[in-house]
């Protein structure tokens, strides 16, 4: 489901670089042999950058960038050429894979050359030849074809201690008037620069992410230049609950224009909204089939809702791949091919919606975000994101209980945000990872950057409620039913919709293996799989042998039979925030039956702690000769910031004390 928006920033290819990397990896490994050469085939500029004096880094970094230069040049038709040069140096042997030098096009974005060097550990210098840096074509299979490839190397000398450099000239992406600068990645950042050279009529704007904004040094005759040093990496690779790292990285967007470019982006949020109508704009026109189909589907719904969910659960069911040539990364495909074979990717599912929408008096219109909640910031007005989805207006006094993703313009319009492509969510509610994260919503001149909200916990949830009997040698028999709704639901749906008889019960087989190390299923099923609107219901009939353990004449009973929701956590300070997934309610309700001839002697404390963000309660109770758990989980927020971890690890601590916490049954005289 994601990708399908390429844009022109070198780090919107990163998910490509790295499948260029894994599939290289698998190539004969008959390109590791280079040629020795002389100390003098290594430039100056790199040489100075080996030389450079460093900062004490973390022991745990792999790598540094000692130097990164970075130059955009704007020629007088407003297409760019950017010179790029970037010096590394491996610190460990984890490091060795940011040595790889890869360098994403596509057919319009052409390489100019390449030019890679190395300096080994012992000092060797490398001069990798022109026949030494393969063209390769990425791995993407969700696509059917695209034009993606990579100049790619593996130049000798990538051990701790060794210097790889490489440059390269590169022509810009034609359509697009704004160049993304990363000025934060994985690893540190020594020294680097940005230059912007532009036609005497031309004028630029810069916008910045997660860092203090730096004006830039006139050079003259319109050029420019940004100097940053010593940046920090984001490394949260060992961190639990992380963000993601491209949602943390610092950024500048650079946006030109100039008479040549009429239409061009200015760094605000309308002007690029105002592209991606252009984009669409004849691309989502309802052709005759269409309408027709859009007319069956609604055919005697006059509700707003019951009509725009008829075609919204249709366009859902098609399939989900892409074909991208060029500006294909930025712009949908006809709604009419769409269509007509019921498959495309992103954009081509908001599209084909829209059009259809359109056929029955609905608007609707796209909206740009990104799959890694944090990526795009309001103060980053730009074409990054890596999704499109789709707005739906709902109509003026319209109210309906079953709209949840609504947002609100500042024109005061109602729009319900939902994506197509994600096949398991009920409409009206929208996937966990984009609730409290930003898009762009391309509305023409009413383009405006939007809040996509955080939805109630209720509307993903899971309930279990179980009736079970314990023996007085432990073993423990009994049925569990469970309702899942919402984001919760998605992994159960698509495997009792997707998989195959013998996946679906290796599924069960290993929820059931978390809770009891010995045990046998009778029998489950599961009904109302594809009815998103409803609850997807299962149910599980099996035994578990010693689930209740022996001590003397007492024997230790787990209430809660099934279920966990405790997070891994660690008890480090906590650097940056915390990514919770996805709001959401889980409730328990487990009835024991004693075994004959035991009485309760002890049962665990009761437990209710709130945090504001999330909430616990659980108690136990004699119910006749049975005990009675019950328990609600609910977390009502989607990310949280660092300094709220102690706060959560004092929660999951309680949570997991009760998990573990056993009923002491006592053998009666």
């Amino acid at each position: 489901m994601m990708g399908g928006f390429g844009l022109g920033a070198k780090f919107e290819y990163w998910p490509v670089v790295w499948m260029v990397i894994l599939l290289f990896n698998m190539l004969p490994n008959d390109h590791a042999a280079f040629a020795f050469t002389h100390n003098d085939s290594v430039p100056d500029w790199v040489r100075d950058a080996a030389k450079e004096p460093l900062p004490i880094y973390p022991p745990n970094t792999d790598a540094v960038i000692l130097l990164l230069e970075d130059t955009y040049t704007v020629n007088l038709d407003g297409k760019a050429v950017e010179h790029y040069r970037e010096v590394i140096k491996i610190l460990r042997p984890q490091g060795r894979d940011y040595g790889v030098v890869t360098v994403p096009f596509n057919k319009d974005s052409k390489v100019n050359y390449v030019h890679v060097w190395s300096i080994g550990p012992d000092g060797h210098e490398y001069d990798v030849k022109d026949s030494d840096i393969r063209e390769v074509g990425s791995y993407d299979n969700t696509a059917l074809y695209d034009d993606y490839k990579a100049k790619y190397s593996e130049p000798p000398g990538r051990d701790p201690g060794g210097v790889i450099a490489y440059e390269y000239e590169q022509k810009c992406l034609p359509y697009l008037n704004e160049q993304n600068f990363s000025i934060q990645q994985a690893i540190p950042i020594h020294k680097q620069t940005l230059t912007l050279q532009l036609p005497q009529d031309f004028e630029y704007r810069d916008v910045w992410k997660g860092h203090s904004e730096i004006s830039a040094t006139s050079l003259g005759n319109n050029s420019w230049r940004w100097e940053l040093q010593d940046i920090p990496g984001i490394n949260v690779h060992d961190i639990p609950m992380h963000p993601s790292a491209y949602a943390l990285m610092a950024r500048m967007t650079i946006h030109y224009f100039g008479p040549s470019i009429p239409n061009a982006t200015r760094g605000d949020w309308k002007t690029e909204g105002e592209l991606v109508t252009r984009l669409n704009s004849d691309r989502i026109a309802p052709t005759p089939d269409i309408t027709a189909k859009a007319l069956e589907l609604t055919a005697g719904k006059t509700d707003f809702y019951d009509k725009a969910m008829a075609i919204a659960q249709y366009t859902q069911k098609f399939r989900y791949y892409d074909i991208e040539l060029g500006i294909g990364g930025l712009q949908p495909h006809y709604a009419e091919d769409i269509y007509k074979h019921q498959y495309g990717d992103c954009k081509d599912h908001a599209t084909i919606l829209t059009a259809m929408l359109a056929a029955v008096g609905i608007h609707a219109t796209a909206v740009i975000v990104d799959h890694r909640r944090g990526v795009i910031s309001p103060d980053d007005p730009s074409q990054t994101g890596d999704h499109e989805i789709a707005a739906i207006e709902i109509p003026g006094g319209y109210n309906s209980p079953k709209l949840h993703s609504v947002v609100t313009t500042k024109e005061g319009k109602r729009f319900l945000i939902f994506d197509p492509t994600w096949a398991y969510i009920p409409f009206g509610d929208i996937e966990w990872n984009l609730q409290g994260s930003y898009g762009l919503l391309a509305d023409g001149e009413h383009s405006q950057v939007i809040q996509i909200p955080v939805l109630s916990p209720e509307e993903s949830h899971v309930i279990h409620k179980g009736k079970f009997s314990v023996q007085p040698d432990g073993t423990l028999t009994g049925t569990v039913s469970s309702s899942y709704f919402g984001d919760i639901s998605e992994n159960w749906r698509h495997t009792f919709i997707q998989e195959s008889k013998d996946k679906q019960n290796a599924a069960v087989d290993k929820w059931l293996g978390e809770f009891f190390p010995d045990f046998k299923l009778n029998n489950y099923s599961a009904s109302d799989v594809a009815e998103l609107n409803k609850d997807m219901q299962l149910q599980l009939d099996f035994k578990a042998n010693a689930y209740a353990r022996k001590m003397g004449q007492f024997l230790l009973v787990r209430p809660r039979v099934v279920g966990s929701i405790v997070y891994p956590l660690d008890t480090a300070k906590r650097k940056y925030p915390i990514e919770l997934g996805d709001a959401s309610m889980i409730s328990d309700d487990y009835l024991i039956d004693l075994p004959d001839g035991y009485g309760v002697d002890d049962l665990p404390d009761p437990v209710r702690i709130d945090k504001g963000f999330a909430s616990y309660e659980s108690k136990t109770e004699v119910q006749g000769h049975a005990v009675h758990y019950t328990r609600t989980f609910e977390m009502r927020a989607v990310e949280l910031p660092a300094d709220k971890y102690d706060d959560l690890r004092h929660l999951m601590e309680a949570i997991g004390n009760d998990e573990r916490s056993e009923v002491i049954l006592k053998k009666l005289p």
